[in-house]
């Protein structure tokens, strides 16, 4: 029997939509699910939900619950990974310290000083998840994460730990293919498309119908319509010539012309810390959904955009499939570092993901995938490397943090940070006074 973890399932709402696109595969509809969460009462939660998905659904899946995440992940086929180490509390600590010293984020949960410190305190968790794959699953069992940051927790995983069947998902592609389409009028079925690049910064390389471009479509309409071409991707699509995979709000911190500038903010309508409101708002929906499931209330289910069940089906029943997926840059993207996260197309079928190369990737996209590449390497470096200076140099490389902050204020802001997370960090990383006298201490470093 295909056995499912679950790791992070008390994120019900997420937990529902995977497991209900799971469940509505007519060869998956007797799996094992094991879902595993740190907190009790989610967990409860979860398995509550788990329990109503399968009956509206018509399935007859084994539901087990673990707080204990080794004996949720053992003997499993597919580990799926939803966490979020540190919760509501740690999200407010990377948005509000940061804000006192002047730096202004959107969602943080990919780049920049948010996605940094949201790195360093899931890396614990993720080397573990990967240990313990390689320990106790089959060497053909594979990790589908759906944690942020994906390029940087993908990477910390392969470059880490024995574990190699390591994909990362994300649905930024599906939802701006929808958005394309209706832009420019088509459906979607009629469209042949191609993206590739890194997890939310990837771009449309090609977007056709019948063969032709459908480019001129989209520029015509943006064109007419000054609302359109006051959001952050569309500015973007425009100099660079292919559509952005993320939203405005993700986009807009990934470089260094917006998010410094009261004008740009304004012309771009960005919300500035805008993933609060969205936790504050997941908090609020828990509560909804567990009120809900104790009274009985009908809970609304429709599939999901989501690849993770499409990846179990089409290994299971070897009925191949095409999924995008982040994944290790073993010469996918030549112009990109090696070992990177890449974000690119992937057939699966019972071999698994295979990913396909895109052997012509655009210079300019690449040269503006290095400013995010380094970032993320840099990080992931700190912890492997037990490097706390790491974590100032890759504040240092990243785009919106040096377009707004001064290299006194990004030490001590990477110090803080450090200090306020805590036992978050890796140990290697939890060593007392200042990333920058680390910095002066450590091989290489300098005093003059």
């Amino acid at each position: 029997m295909t056995r499912i973890a679950f790791i992070g399932a008390g994120s019900v709402v997420f937990t529902k939509n995977l497991l209900g696109d799971i469940l509505d595969f007519p060869a998956l509809g007797e799996v094992e699910i094991a879902l595993h969460d740190i907190d009790a009462d989610r967990l409860d939660t979860a398995a509550a939900m788990a329990r109503f998905v399968a009956r509206e659904s018509g399935a007859r899946p084994t539901i087990t619950k673990h707080l204990d995440r080794r004996a949720a992940i053992a003997g499993s086929d597919f580990v799926l990974n939803m966490v979020q180490i540190g919760g509501h509390e740690a999200t407010l600590r990377d948005f509000e310290i940061p804000a006192s010293y002047g730096l202004r984020q959107t969602i943080g949960d990919t780049l920049g000083i948010g996605g940094i410190f949201r790195t360093l305190r899931t890396a614990e968790h993720m080397l573990a998840v990967g240990n313990e794959i390689a320990e106790l699953c089959a060497p053909s069992a594979w990790l589908l994460n759906y944690t942020n940051p994906m390029a940087a927790l993908c990477e910390l995983v392969y470059r880490g730990t024995p574990t190699t069947n390591v994909v990362g998902l994300c649905h930024s592609v599906q939802f701006t293919l929808t958005e394309l389409c209706k832009l420019v009028g088509v459906p979607e079925d009629e469209v042949t498309f191609l993206v590739g690049g890194v997890n939310h910064q990837a771009f449309f390389l090609r977007f056709e119908r019948d063969g032709e471009s459908l480019y001129p479509a989209l520029a015509e309409r943006i064109a007419g319509d000054l609302e359109l071409q006051r959001r952050v991707r569309v500015a973007l699509y425009r100099r660079l010539g292919f559509f952005p995979t993320e939203s405005s709000e993700h986009a807009a911190e990934y470089v260094p012309w917006i998010m410094g500038h009261d004008d740009e903010l304004d012309h771009y309508r960005t919300p500035v810390g805008e993933y609060i409101r969205r936790s504050e708002e997941n908090l609020i929906e828990y509560v909804r959904v567990r009120d809900a499931l104790a009274a009985g209330e009908e809970i609304e289910l429709e599939r999901s955009n989501e690849y993770a069940a499409t990846i179990i089906d089409s290994v299971v029943t070897g009925k191949p499939s095409l999924i995008y997926g982040n994944v290790r840059n073993d010469g996918l993207i030549p112009s990109l570092p090696p070992e990177c996260c890449v974000e690119v197309p992937c057939l699966v079928d019972r071999t698994g993901v295979r990913p396909t190369p895109i052997a012509d990737y655009p210079a300019h996209l690449a040269a503006l995938n290095r400013t995010y590449v380094n970032v993320v390497d840099l990080t992931v470096r700190a912890v492997l490397e037990s490097r706390p200076d790491h974590i100032r140099h890759a504040a240092m490389l990243d785009p919106n943090t040096a377009a707004t902050l001064t290299l006194d204020q990004i030490d001590a802001l990477c110090d803080e940070l450090v200090r306020a997370h805590g036992d978050l960090f890796p140990s290697g990383l939890r060593q007392a006074g200042s990333t920058l006298d680390a910095a002066l201490v450590a091989p290489g470093g300098g005093t003059g």
